[in-house]
């Protein structure tokens, strides 16, 4: 149950991020925003988890940039809506690579779970109408961020979770630097603000806590509540910027809460014993 609630309180934080950054939006290259806010967070996480491993942090680092850059270039040619959908059912992805990574089997309740999940998501998001250019870049970005939830699983239960945290942050700044070449360079307050807080609360803090307890739930079913972000994204920006719901979207959710609830009861996870590598103890 701890280990739930601890990934329902960073869902609920990387929802809260959306109607943040459109309070106080600003003009700015989506690959600067990147680079600033995971350069805060490398140069937070430095002194506090030290240099970490290079190996699985610096691959959890370009799983994550190639999500973030799939997700940019995406942007600037489908729709929010398309793209906020179709980047949500990376959730779907995650047990797939779950079983070929990690041995983790989908028993049948946390299967049904995921199908009420996407029937939810649709509701919520709108769903995606034509197929372009910009829906496939974010295809791709769905499929890195799977990656990236089976990875930390995978990668926390070798080594310590605080030594994934530099690195990996560093290469997505890295990244995110090189990429911003072709843009421009223009940062302004709300830039900083918006960067400042999601590098706190959305990454350092969250990033943690995933690496901390998912390990327990397995990849699977925190999926199932990770699917809950556009669900808190959708409440808070009721709240904070006055938006009015569809009654579409409030059955939407009810699916999804009733699919976390299916989740939440089914029997656990079974990680194959081939892949259950021993993790290191903490110092």
């Amino acid at each position: 149950m701890k280990a739930t609630l601890a990934l329902v309180l960073i869902t609920f934080v990387w929802g809260l991020t959306f109607p943040v950054q459109k309070m106080v939006f600003f003009n700015a290259s989506p690959f600067l925003y990147n680079f600033v806010r995971f350069a805060i967070a490398s140069a937070l996480s430095l002194p506090i988890f030290g240099l970490g491993n290079m190996k699985y942090g610096g691959a959890l680092g370009l799983v994550l940039a190639a999500a973030y850059s799939f997700q940019s270039f995406g942007l600037s040619i489908t729709s929010s809506s398309k793209s906020g959908f179709i980047t949500s059912l990376y959730v779907v992805i995650v047990p797939l690579f779950a079983h070929f990574l990690d041995g983790e089997r989908i028993s049948k309740r946390e299967l049904l779970a995921f199908g009420l999940g996407v029937v939810g998501l649709y509701l919520v998001t709108g769903g995606i109408g034509e197929v372009n250019v910009g829906d496939l870049m974010t295809v791709l970005c769905a499929v890195s961020f799977a990656l990236h939830v089976v990875l930390i699983t995978k990668f926390s239960r070798i080594i310590p979770e605080r030594e994934l945290m530099f690195p990996q942050f560093l290469i997505v700044s890295l990244v995110n630097l090189f990429l911003n070449v072709f843009f421009d360079w223009k940062v302004n307050y709300p830039l900083l603000f918006t960067a400042f807080f999601t590098a706190i609360f959305a990454t350092v803090v969250a990033v943690y806590v995933q690496a901390r307890y998912q390990k327990i739930l397995g990849s699977n079913r925190s999926a199932l509540v990770f699917m809950f972000e556009p669900v808190f994204a959708f409440f808070l920006s009721m709240m904070l910027l006055g938006e009015r719901p569809a009654t579409l979207q409030v059955f939407g959710a009810i699916f999804m809460l009733a699919s976390l609830a299916l989740g939440s009861s089914a029997e656990k996870t079974v990680i194959s014993p081939a892949h259950r590598p021993p993790r290191s103890p903490d110092p």
